[in-house]
């Protein structure tokens, strides 16, 4: 039996959902800590194609100075394949590192996908930012 994820329905531009709420709050504490100096919900919007856009949940400069455009979801199951061409394509096309972040299954932290066009074989910026993703504990 095949089973179908989709999401409930679209939240009108500029609002977040329960997950995106609970990923701005972490993102918030990251600010608090010094380890992000600015984010923004839905404030870039890439092109990727003729009339087709991508527009990352959260653009996140990172303390370092690396910008990096963060795509929540609430499952890995509620990926769909449309939203992860999207997010390759646009990670092929401009100099940011792109992530989708999904709600740990203990209900605590997050699990990250890196999908950026670089290479994802080495680290991010630096050992510490890639410790600190992966990290179960709540801020």
């Amino acid at each position: 039996m095949i089973s179908n994820y989709y999401a409930k329905g679209r939240m009108p531009q500029g609002c977040m959902n329960r997950t995106e709420s609970k990923y701005g709050a972490y993102l918030e504490n990251l600010r608090a800590l010094g380890v992000v100096t600015w984010y923004k919900f839905e404030a870039i919007k890439l092109r990727i194609g003729d009339s087709c856009f991508f527009t990352p949940d959260f653009s996140v400069l990172l303390a370092d100075g690396f910008m990096e455009m963060h795509e929540v979801k609430g499952s890995k199951k509620l990926f769909m394949d449309d939203a992860k061409v999207k997010i390759k394509v646009a990670a092929g096309l401009y100099p940011f590192k792109f992530i989708v972040v999904f709600p740990h299954e203990s209900g605590s932290g997050w699990d990250v996908l890196d999908v950026s066009g670089w290479d994802t074989s080495q680290p991010l910026s630096d050992q510490y930012q890639t410790k600190f993703f992966n990290t179960r504990e709540d801020y």
